[in-house]
C-alpha cells in the first residue's frame, strides 16, 4: 500500500492535521496494521518537499504546533495517476513457504509435517477471518474476502505440495526432474 498516496486520497476531502490524518487512515484502512506518528509526519514532510501537499495552516497546540496540511493540484493529479494505474499481481514465485519444505526435504526433516502445522495455522486464520467478516461492516467483509482468497489458494498449494512430497524430495535431493 502507499501510505503517501492514501493519505493523499483522504486529503482530498478537505485540508487536515497530522493527527486528523493518522486517525482516519487507521478508521478506513489501518484495522491491522495501524499507522505510527513517526510515519505520517515523515511521509508528510516528503509530500510537502515534493509539493504534493501544502502547509495551509500553523496552530499552537499543548506540544508541537500543528500545521494543517491540504492537497495542491500537483497532489491530485498523482492521486488520479495512481489510481489509474493497475497494480502488479504478486506471483509469490519466491516463498518462504516453499523454501521450508525444500530445506526440510534436503536436511532430512520432515515436510509433511511442516504442511501440516502450516495448514493448522491457516485453517485457524481463516475461521478467525470468517468471524471478523460475519461482524464487519461492508469495507471490514471486502478486506477479510481478499485474505480468506489468497489463504485458500495456499491452502490448494499446500495440498498439491503434500501429494506431490516424494516426487520433489526425489528432484531436491538430486533424483531427477
Amino acid at each position: 500500500m502507499s501510505i503517501g498516496h492514501t493519505l493523499l486520497g483522504l486529503l482530498e476531502s478537505g485540508p487536515r492535521h497530522g493527527y486528523d490524518l493518522k486517525r482516519a487512515f487507521d478508521e478506513t484502512f489501518g484495522l491491522d496494521r495501524p499507522l505510527h506518528y513517526g510515519q505520517v509526519y515523515s511521509t508528510m514532510s516528503r509530500l510537502l518537499r515534493n509539493g504534493l501537499v501544502e502547509v495551509e495552516g500553523i496552530e499552537p497546540g499543548d506540544g508541537p504546533e500543528r500545521k494543517r496540511y491540504a492537497i495542491t493540484e500537483a497532489g491530485v493529479t498523482d492521486v488520479e495517476r495512481w489510481l489509474a494505474r493497475a497494480e502488479k499481481p504478486e506471483p509469490y514465485l519466491q516463498s518462504t513457504l516453499y523454501t521450508k519444505v525444500v530445506l526440510a526435504l534436503l536436511t532430512g526433516r520432515s515436510a509433511a509435517d511442516l504442511l501440516d502445522t502450516q495448514r493448522a495455522e491457516h485453517l485457524r486464520l481463516m475461521r478467525e477471518l470468517t468471524r471478523r467478516k460475519q461482524q464487519g461492516d461492508l469495507a471490514d467483509q471486502l478486506i477479510c474476502d481478499h485474505a480468506l482468497f489468497h489463504l485458500e489458494a495456499d491452502l490448494r498449494w499446500l495440498e498439491l505440495t503434500a501429494a506431490r512430497l516424494g516426487r520433489l524430495a526425489d528432484v531436491v535431493r538430486g533424483g531427477g526432474r
